[in-house]
Parts: structure tokens; C-alpha cells; sequence
């Protein structure tokens, strides 16, 4: 007798398929266009030092997330150190979170035709504003996955999604503080009240026992790799603190009606049917309080108000697309139970959906706006492989030189084969992030990046400058740098900043590089 076909099944093994191509893909595509130095370049030279042992905290300050370090030396390690392994990072994160969207709806029943519809809809709008591996998208991803775990855990009670949670959010907290630390808050406070009416030991035994295994890893990599408990205390925590602090003061006010809810009106929108939900159950019965279901919206509402919190409070341009089709996607779950008999509602759902992606592509992803080229001729755009070939795929127009990128490349040419050439221990600072792992050295840098807010590193009115002054010194002696190099358009600060003006000699080498030769002092 022949098996039974399962129509379904190939039909679900089909819709998985077209997800994968579709968020690898598409990201690929996105991630190959322009270029943002700050930004695009920003994990690809820390990927490579891990690769060659040189860890954040010990070997470089940063108040950013190290996870992204290890997973892009992974997939160097894989791959290759090219621009294509660079890329495929952030497209596998892209579809991790859109196959993980596809599975969870799956998992409450919305029909796979429905599932296929939404998860795509995250594949086009979650990573493809950026197209390169950036905290953020990380670390909301993570989030995302533990808030899945967490609404599985309280729906089908399964001690494995328990054990998740804390492991999703600790990946999610080391590639960025925000918005995992607040979704830490939120889900430690919702599982407080959901164990106020179903305690169970066993189920906080696994939490705490999956929380102290993160722990005990971290600390193990620590201790293996010689990395200060304490600079990783300073700097991902005090420093990173200090500036909390400062976008608390400067970014969370004026608390307007605009900023709040017309610029994240669709995000609202897609929480409304949740919202509305809870309203009517706990009008009709006060125990609603009590149930899972009430668990499970708060938290999935909760999520929303906490990434426009976040966005709210970051300097980027907006990256929190990725929520919206995720909270639209829910909505339909919970209409078939309450509004199952008014299908215009859910013709609504589907349609904002569609036109919020659709829009989102238009805006973010195809000018590549996240990366500040809205106003920029992408189609001036040149092979990047003329640098070298570990940059093919990637075609180069950048902020820096919009109007000639030639010239750009032709500087930056001449500056690489200067580098290459100096065998002495040299420092390199600059946005242009791969010249170490292109010319295969090992190039210290005293911090990750250098941003123009105050974010990479401690200027002089910070209370840490002494201390990133003291690290900054300290590389010079314990690496015996000889030379550092800074390209523009960082300024000269960067350095002079941290050294005395009788401890080097200065050389403008050529339109875009100084060099400066450290003398002993």
C-alpha cells in the first residue's frame, strides 16, 4: 500500500523553503548597497580580531555587544573573511527570526497560508534597513525569540521554553543592554504575576538553573580568554550607563502626542485587537486576570510599547519594522476567537500589513536610509573588489565622498599599501573597519569604533576619560606601538586627546590619512 501524500506537509516544507530564499536573499541584496562607514563596517573588523584573540574589554574599549564579535568570527571561520560571510550574518539572523515568526503562528493554529504571509513580511522589513550586522537588530531579534519562548511556555506549559527564556534574553543583553533589559524587566515582572496564580518549583528551578548556566559560561569565557571581570563591569555596564543617562535626559521628552503615537501609529494599530481583547474579557469576568490568555497579550503588547521605547531613545533613523507584521500576525490568531464573524477586520490586518511592508521597503530599505544614503546617488556606485577582492559583492558610494567614489577608493588604495608596508607595531583608527583583516594584520585599536555621539568611547566629559586615557596609554606600551594611523574623517582629537603632544610627531600623509609617530615620553 502507498503512503499517504500530505498535501499539507509539502505545502509547509514549500513555504519554508520560499522563507529561507526570500530573507537570505533580500538581505544579501540590501547589504551589498552602499556603504555608511560608522555603521556598515562596524563589526567587521572585530570579527576578524576575534579570530586572531583580540577580545572586547581587554583588547578594545566598548559599551556595544560582544556577542556579535564571536558570531561574526564564526562566520569568517566558516566562510571566509569576505564581505559575502559578512553579509550572510545578518541574512541568517533575517531568517532565524522570520522562520521563527513562520513556527510560533504555526503553533497557535493560524493557518500556514497565513503564517507564510506574515513571517515574509518580517523577512522583507526586519534586517534589510541595515543589510549588515548591527546591535540593535541583534539584540531585538533575541528579545523577540525570548518573548516566543516565554508565550509558548505559559500556552503549552513545556518545561523547555522555560529553560529558553533566560538563554534567549542573555544573547539578547550581550548584543545590546537595550531593548533586552527592558524586555528583562517586563517578562520577570509578567512571570512574577503568572506564578502568583501557578506556582510551580520545578518550572523556577529550570529558569534559575538555565540563568546560572548563562552566567557560568560568560564567566568561563572570561576567565579562558584573560578578560577583566571588572572592565567589562565599567565598560558595558558604568559607561554604558552613563549614557542611558544622557538619552534619558535628552530624548525621552517633550512627551507629545505626536512623538509617541502618530510616529509609531501603525505599531499601535497592530496591538489594538490585543488591547481591545483584554478590555472586553476583564469587563465581562475580573478572573481574566488570572488566565494564560491574559499573560500572553500583555506581554506581546508590552513588547510593542517597549521597542518604541527603545527607538524613542536611540540616535538612528527607524528600525523597529520587524514588530509590526509580528503583532499583526497575533492579531489574526486572537480575531479568529473573538471576531471570527466581522471579516473586514481582518482585511484590515491583512492590508496594513501588506501596505506598512511595502512602504517600509520603499522608505528604509531601498534608499538606505537607515544608513543616512537616502540623499545619496546610489547608482554612482562602484565595485568595492577594486579595494580588494574580500569586498566583492559590495558596491561602494559612501556619506564620506557621495560624488566620487573613485577618489575615495583611490585614497583609500594608496593609504592600505601604506599600512601594508609598515611591518612596525601600529595602532589604526578609522569608520573604514576591514583594512586589518584585508591586509591580514593585526592592527590594535585602542576602542570598537568611533562615533561622533559619544558613544564609542569616553571623551573628556565623561567621568570615564581618565580611565579609557589609562587603557588608551596602556596599548601603546603593552602592544610597543610605534606609529598610529588616523583617517579622516575622524579628527585628531581622537588621539591628542589621550597623549601627550611631546610623546609623538605628526605627518599628514595624504588627503584622508595622518600618521603619527610615537616618540618615547
Amino acid at each position: 500500500m502507498k503512503p499517504s501524500f500530505n498535501k499539507e506537509k509539502l505545502k509547509e516544507f514549500f513555504f519554508i523553503v520560499i522563507i529561507f530564499i526570500v530573507s537570505i536573499s533580500v538581505n544579501q541584496y540590501y547589504g551589498n548597497i552602499g556603504v555608511y562607514p560608522m555603521d556598515t563596517f562596524l563589526f567587521f573588523d572585530s570579527g576578524f580580531r576575534f579570530l586572531n584573540d583580540q577580545f572586547a574589554f581587554k583588547d578594545f574599549w566598548t559599551s556595544m555587544g560582544p556577542l556579535l564579535d564571536l558570531i561574526q568570527g564564526i562566520f569568517f571561520k566558516i566562510f571566509g573573511i569576505t564581505w559575502f560571510s559578512y553579509v550572510l550574518h545578518a541574512s541568517f539572523f533575517n531568517f532565524l527570526i522570520s522562520i521563527c515568526t513562520y513556527l510560533i503562528l504555526r503553533k497557535f493554529k493560524l493557518a500556514s497560508n497565513y503564517c507564510f504571509f506574515y513571517s515574509l513580511a518580517v523577512a522583507l522589513v526586519a534586517y534589510t534597513n541595515s543589510g549588515t550586522p548591527f546591535l540593535d537588530h541583534h539584540s531585538m531579534i533575541f528579545s523577540l525569540m525570548a518573548v516566543y519562548a516565554f508565550i509558548l511556555a505559559i500556552e503549552e506549559d513545556k518545561n523547555i521554553y522555560w529553560f529558553l527564556v533566560p538563554l534567549f534574553l542573555f544573547f539578547a543583553f550581550l548584543s545590546k543592554q537595550t531593548p533586552a533589559s527592558y524586555l528583562i524587566i517586563i517578562i520577570f515582572t509578567i512571570s512574577l504575576l503568572y506564578f502568583l496564580f501557578n506556582f510551580s518549583y520545578s518550572k523556577i528551578i529550570i529558569i534559575f538553573f538555565s540563568s546560572i548556566l548563562c552566567l557560568i559560561s560568560l564567566s568561563l569565557f572570561f576567565y579562558l580568554n584573560n578578560i577583566s571581570i571588572s572592565s567589562f563591569y565599567e565598560q558595558y555596564f558604568l559607561f554604558a550607563s552613563e549614557i542611558g543617562k544622557v538619552r534619558l535626559s535628552y530624548h525621552l521628552y517633550p512627551i507629545e502626542f505626536s512623538r509617541y503615537i502618530l510616529r509609531f501609529k501603525i505599531i499601535h494599530l497592530s496591538q489594538l485587537i490585543l488591547i481591545i481583547i483584554i478590555f472586553k474579557n476583564v469587563y465581562k469576568n475580573i478572573n481574566y486576570l488570572k488566565s494564560n490568555e491574559f499573560f500572553i497579550l500583555l506581554t506581546l503588547i508590552s513588547t510593542g510599547l517597549i521597542f518604541i521605547f527603545h527607538q524613542i531613545l536611540s540616535l538612528n533613523q527607524k528600525f523597529v519594522f520587524m514588530v509590526i507584521p509580528i503583532l499583526f500576525g497575533f492579531s489574526h490568531v486572537f480575531y479568529k476567537k473573538y471576531f471570527f464573524n466581522k471579516k473586514y477586520i481582518l482585511v484590515l490586518i491583512i492590508l496594513i500589513t501588506l501596505g506598512s511592508t511595502v512602504y517600509n521597503i520603499a522608505k528604509y530599505a531601498n534608499n538606505r536610509k537607515f544608513m543616512e544614503l537616502e540623499k545619496v546617488e546610489l547608482d554612482k556606485a562602484i565595485p568595492a573588489a577594486t579595494i580588494d577582492k574580500k569586498l566583492n559583492g559590495l558596491k561602494w558610494v559612501s556619506t564620506i565622498y557621495p560624488d566620487n567614489p573613485d577618489l575615495e577608493i583611490s585614497l583609500l588604495k594608496e593609504t592600505i599599501k601604506l599600512i601594508n608596508d609598515d611591518k612596525e607595531n601600529k595602532m589604526l583608527i578609522t569608520h573604514y573597519q576591514f583594512i586589518s583583516a584585508i591586509i591580514n594584520q593585526k592592527i590594535f585599536s585602542p576602542a570598537r569604533t568611533y562615533t561622533t555621539n559619544d558613544i564609542s568611547y569616553p571623551t573628556k566629559e565623561s567621568k570615564f576619560f581618565e580611565s579609557y586615557k589609562s587603557f588608551f596609554k596602556n596599548k601603546i606600551k603593552e602592544k610597543k606601538i610605534k606609529v598610529i594611523y588616523l583617517i579622516k574623517p575622524l579628527k585628531e582629537e581622537t588621539i591628542t586627546d589621550f597623549i601627550d603632544k611631546n610623546c609623538y610627531t605628526k605627518i599628514n600623509q595624504n588627503e584622508i590619512l595622518t600618521i603619527y609617530k610615537i616618540k618615547k615620553c
